[in-house]
Order: structure tokens, then sequence, then C-alpha cells
């Protein structure tokens, strides 16, 4: 079993704490992503584990074994770096096996387990090349054929997709889901992408400044965001978060623009409190032009700055007590810029968070 447990884990650069006493549990065959923007310490998190930045404090399990003072290749865990990190001079076969014949396993070994990676991520017509003669797609595909060889107890991969263009990276999200599907183990996977997040993990951490801020499948960190930082990260387009003050049975806008307050939400409010309304653009739609749903609905007459037609949806750009905010016109017809619509709001997924703690008042 290949549960990796973080219990209090810090890391320290000199006088520089990075990592501020984390925890986590990952369960035995889960997928889980760390995600968050550059500089979060979801990376480090991921080379603590593997064992190549040693922690200041806390303790690293993996399986029933406190890990801490363990070197890496003791660790039983393959890393997937971005950068491939291939032999150049070596086959494809050579570069697979290699880890094995370092180990001094048995040539029959290193030839069975070389053919079943190659089976299981389609590298059988490729062995006989050299990197320099794959695309950049098949040679993240061998990266992690050289990870499954060893048997590994969890994968851990370091933003393996970040260097492939965009087609590709979807083309790679695809082999990833399908080789947990097939190889069962767990894996610790990082990315900024939070779309990656969304397509790949069983659970997803949202990390920020060394801080983790939340914990939950891809549906309840998108539809219960914990604060506005998670609000705005998850979700392309980001979440409208638009400062306003509770009046009554309604929410205000510095320019008079006026919402009920949604039915869900009044216990969770006081008369006079400060709150930042967050909105998707999906829930913010133009007349005759959204996803009908049954509930609470408003309307707002807006007008429209830029649309960017993406075919089978556009975004418009408008704004809200001067500030830009996005919506999304489905079934799209064309929007001329000044132009003014009546848009939807979709009252029963708006979002309240208090202004001073920036928390989701449900958590109140």
């Amino acid at each position: 079993m290949a549960e990796i447990k973080l219990e209090n884990v810090v890391k320290n650069y000199g006088k520089l704490e990075v990592v501020h006493g984390i925890n986590l549990d990952i369960a035995h065959n889960e997928f889980v992503v760390l995600v968050g923007p550059s500089g979060c310490g979801k990376s480090t998190t991921l080379r603590m584990i593997a064992g190549l930045e040693e922690i200041t404090d806390g303790e690293i399990s993996i399986g029933p074994q406190v890990v801490n003072e363990l070197p890496p290749r003791k660790r039983n865990i393959s890393m997937v770096f971005q950068n491939y990190a291939l032999y150049p001079h070596m086959s494809v076969r050579e570069n697979l096996g290699f880890g094995l014949k370092i180990a001094k396993q048995s040539d029959a070994m290193v030839e069975e387990r070389v053919g079943e990676a190659a089976e299981i991520l389609g590298l059988q017509e490729l062995l006989d090349r050299t990197p320099a003669e794959l695309s950049g797609g098949q040679r993240q595909r061998v990266a992690m054929g050289r990870a499954i060889v060893r048997h590994p107890e969890a994968f851990l991969f370091d933003e393996p997709l970040s260097n492939l263009d965009a087609k590709l990276r979807v083309q790679m999200r695809t082999e990833i889901k399908k080789l947990h599907q097939k190889v069962k183990t767990t894996v610790v996977y990082v990315t900024h992408d939070q779309v990656e997040a969304m397509t790949l993990a069983d659970r997803i951490v949202v990390m920020k400044d060394g801080w983790i801020e939340q914990v939950g499948t891809p549906m309840e960190v998108f539809n219960h965001p914990v604060n506005t930082f998670v609000a705005s990260f998850i979700g392309s387009p980001p979440m409208n978060l638009i400062p306003a003050t509770v009046e009554g049975a309604e929410i205000v806008f510095a320019d008079t623009t006026r919402l009920p307050v949604p039915a869900r939400l009044e216990s969770h409010i006081s008369d006079g409190q400060k709150v930042i309304l967050g909105l998707r653009p999906d829930d913010l739609t133009p007349e005759g032009h959204g996803i009908i749903e049954s509930g609470q609905k408003a309307s707002m007459q807006l007008t429209v700055d830029l649309a960017e037609l993406l075919g089978t949806e556009t975004i418009l750009y408008t704004q809200i007590n001067g500030q830009e905010v996005l919506g999304k016109m489905f079934d799209p017809r064309e929007v001329e810029p000044g132009e003014s619509m009546s848009f939807n709001i979709s009252l029963d997924k708006v979002h309240l968070f208090d202004a001073e703690t920036q928390k989701s008042v449900r958590l109140g």
C-alpha cells in the first residue's frame, strides 16, 4: 500500500520559510494534483516527498514507513520531470531499462519490464530510436515508461507537460489519465495549470505562499471555494469578484446597482456587512443565450465592451461598478462593442466572501 502522509511539514531555506507546516493524507491509488501559482511551494513539497529536498521539520511517510532520513533511491518512488531527463546517446529501449540495469536486475527482467511499459504506452515501434528522433510527446511517454518499469509505490510528476504545445498537452493529459487507470498506483502531480488539475485529479490541493488553501475533489473546489484566492484560481475564465455591501435583503455595489441576497445565503450574512460577490461567467448570460435552469434568478442591464467569439460560445466583457466583469453567451450571435444587453444572473450560483477575511461567508 502506498499511502503518502505529510504531518506538519516545514521547509526553510536559511531563515526563509517557504512551506509552513502543511498536513496532507494521500490514499493508495489516489491521483492528487498540487496546483498553484509559481512560488507557492508545490514543487518543493513534491521534492520533499521524493527526498530531493530535506525537510526542515515534520514527518513524511510512504506506506507504513517514515522516510525523512531515507535517500530517494530507497523510497520506491519514480519521478517524471518536465525536461524528460533522457540520455541522448541511448535508444528508447536503453533509456527504459537503464535504471533496472543500474539496480543489477537480470536481463530477462529488464526485457520483460521494458516490453510491458512499451506496450502500455504504445512505444513498441520506437524502441530503437534515440530521443533526438522523437517528438516532444513521444519523449514524455518514454520518461513515463522509465518510471513504470520500476514498479514504484508512487509516481511523482513535476510539471511534466509544461514544455509541450497546447494540442500535445491535451493529448498527454489523456495519456496520463489512461496510465493511472492501467497502472494502479498512487500519483502526486504538480502543475500551475488549473485545467490540468481539474481534468486529471481525484483530489486537488490548492496552494498559495507555502500554505494549503483547500483540498477537495475538482467539483468541490470549483463549486465551493473556501476563499477568494481559490475562487479566482480555479475556473477558466476565472470567477468575477466584485466588492459590495449588504443592505437588508439586497447586495449593493458602489454604483448603486442592486441584486437580491440569494436565499441560501441569507442566514450567513448581516446587514451592513462588506462582502465580495463571486460570479462565474457561465452564470452571467444574456437573455435567450444561457443554459436554462430552474432556481432563483435576477437580471441586469449591462453594456458590452468586447466580445470574444470561441465558436459554440462567446466571452462578453462588460463592467459592474467600474470593474471588468466577464459573462458568457451560449448559442452566440454577433455582438457589437457598446451594445446594451439584458443579462440573467443565476443567484443559486452566486458566492459571497467576507471582504475582510476573504473567506466564504458559509464558513463563518
